[in-house]
């Protein structure tokens, strides 16, 4: 084997770890959500210019393509976003306060322990309806019909 055919090999062989470091750290990135206890406590609380937010996961899941969970805190007054849609659906849990919801065009005020769920491509926000912080547990999922999923808007 000549000086110059060793190099090449050498060569071949670092070329291609690239990818498959790639791919490894991909797969590691994103593997299945395990069955997992979220301890609120544990989970940092980031200060937004409307309250704050608390990230519990974002990832893939055994049955979903993604699962997200996070609370969000809302001041008196202040809106999470304007009115938006997207092709996942979401669900809202009030953990306390009283919040006002765009839900199929309406808007509806309701309080701690209420849910809302929001269907895929319908316009929904929220808004901080009460005098005291609104927090909320927002939960989305997508799976393989989500990318599919049919502008009803």
């Amino acid at each position: 084997m000549t000086k110059r055919e060793i190099y090449l090999v050498v060569a071949t062989v670092l070329v291609m770890c690239i990818p498959m470091s790639i791919l490894a750290y991909q797969s590691k990135q994103f593997s299945n959500l395990p069955s997992s206890v979220f301890d609120w406590n544990s989970i940092k609380a980031v200060k937004t210019k409307t309250g704050e937010k608390r990230q519990f996961f974002d990832s893939p899941t055994a049955t979903l393509d993604n699962l997200e969970c996070h609370v969000s805190t809302l001041n008196p007054g202040e809106t999470a976003h304007p009115p938006h849609q997207h092709p996942e659906e979401e669900l809202t849990i009030v953990k306390e306060g009283t919040v006002e919801v765009l839900v199929n065009g309406e808007l509806k005020k309701v309080g701690t322990g209420s849910i809302i769920f929001s269907a895929a491509n319908q316009l929904h926000n929220i808004k901080n309806a009460g005098t005291t912080p609104a927090t909320y547990y927002a939960i989305k999922w997508k799976s393989a019909k989500t990318t599919n999923a049919v502008k009803t808007n």
